[in-house]
């Protein structure tokens, strides 16, 4: 290629960005509009695109929506012996585990699972303090912004937060890879064991089930007689009730229940927080 050709083929390029921006988007929306007419175009490739959307949601969001609720924390005991403890951290696999004193309110740091990798091989743990072990917990409302704190986990280099309520009891924690997930998608990993759990329940009202739970399962898990026919998973009957696809945060109430986007990307629905009404 000659290098007046270069210089042409440049200058397509910057001619084209130029055409691209020479509306300035005035609002989200509109930026969104933009990066979909790229996609289309096939300037950036889809995954790209929900990794935009995914960071542009993100500041949208609270610790409390993504938490891992107070009712499913594995937690460990100021007091207990090492032979107590390793059990607990060897059956749910977690690289980090709070630490509570007289109950769950009582948060007394973290533990960090490989931190007790050196006394393995040890004969004698009489000597064993859980104290010496654990590290600070970094404590947050439910309402920080997840943009926010994902900034704290950078400049911290913590992975996990204790997160509370207005009047300071524990709501739950979250980690660093429960907001990247929400940027990039849920991540797997070897300790993800919950692959064919499509229904996880949170509390007596609450629920977690992925967009792929087929309708049948669900039918027969909350005893309804939604439309098996037309749709295959729960995430189909929901994008109906919606009527378009719905961004993180909107919910739909169906009969009896309510439906959340939790995760969802610029093509199809992931997770969804289900809510008995009555």
């Amino acid at each position: 290629m000659s290098q007046s050709s270069g210089i042409a083929s440049k200058r397509t390029l910057l001619e084209w960005v130029a055409d691209l921006f020479s509306d300035e988007p005035s609002d989200r929306s509109e930026l969104m509009e933009v990066l979909r007419d790229a996609a289309d175009r096939q300037i950036m490739d889809a995954e790209a695109l929900n990794i935009i959307f995914g960071a542009l949601q993100v500041s949208d969001m609270q610790a409390r929506d993504i938490m891992i609720p107070r009712s499913q924390l594995v937690y460990l005991k100021i007091g207990d012996p090492l032979d107590v403890l390793l059990p607990t951290i060897i059956e749910c696999q977690h690289s980090r585990l709070p630490v509570i004193g007289d109950d769950l309110d009582d948060i007394k740091g973290i533990l960090h699972a490989k931190d007790l990798l050196p006394l393995v091989l040890l004969q004698d743990h009489n000597g064993f303090d859980i104290k010496d072990h654990i590290r600070q917990a970094s404590v947050i409302p439910e309402s920080k912004r997840l943009n926010v704190l994902l900034e704290d986990f950078r400049q911290t280099r913590n992975h996990m937060a204790v997160v509370v309520d207005e009047y300071g009891h524990v709501s739950g924690v979250v980690t660093i890879e429960d907001v990247l997930e929400q940027i990039v998608g849920e991540i797997e990993d070897e300790h993800d064991v919950d692959d064919e759990s499509a229904i996880k329940q949170l509390d007596d009202h609450t629920f977690h089930v992925k967009a792929t739970a087929e309708v049948e399962d669900f039918n027969e898990f909350f005893d309804m007689e939604l439309d098996q026919e037309d749709f295959d998973t729960i995430g189909g009957v929901v994008l109906k009730a919606f009527g378009h696809l719905p961004a993180r945060g909107e919910w739909v109430d169906i009969e009896d229940l309510r439906f959340k986007v939790l995760n969802a990307d610029s093509r199809r629905l992931r997770l969804l927080q289900v809510k008995r009404l009555s």
